[in-house]
């Protein structure tokens, strides 16, 4: 009886390895649509398996909003990223100028990997988020592959 080809486990993805980006906005239907972007920087295959950790910041890295909330009803999956390749997770909020809520413009968004404690600080252009927590609180959804283009 053949033996069967062992594969080598994958270990997940650190946050040294990734570089983070937020894709453009996608607007429809009164939301705005962005996607958390993490890419393998590293020269070995890793996974990533959940949701980002996400904080909108000021110039200084203080929060200036509610943590945004993970969406429900979306199955996590293991995301495996060979060197280059990228896993997206969904940033989606109701347009604060429709909902008339106060608002701040961050500076920046702190994205933490899957099961790290290091964050990613990338430069906020997509305008302008509610810092009430009340309406327009954004969600995240888990990661999937490609880049959510």
């Amino acid at each position: 009886m053949p033996s069967a080809t062992q594969v080598p486990a994958t270990s997940r993805c650190h946050s040294s390895e990734l570089r983070a980006s937020i894709g453009p906005d996608h607007p429809g239907a009164g939301q705005k649509n962005f996607a958390i972007i993490l890419t393998n920087g590293s020269h070995r295959t890793c996974t990533v398996y959940g949701f980002p950790g996400v904080a909108f910041v000021n110039s200084t890295g203080e929060a200036v909003t509610p943590d945004p909330e993970r969406t429900s009803g979306q199955e996590k999956r293991i995301v495996t990223l060979a060197p280059g390749a990228s896993a997206w997770s969904a940033l989606a909020f109701t347009n604060p100028a429709l909902t008339g809520v106060t608002t701040v413009i961050p500076a920046a968004v702190l994205v933490t990997p899957p099961d790290e404690t290091t964050s990613i600080r990338v430069r906020w252009t997509g305008g302008k988020v509610s810092n009430t927590g009340k309406a327009s609180v954004p969600q995240v959804s888990p990661f999937r592959p490609g880049d959510g283009g």
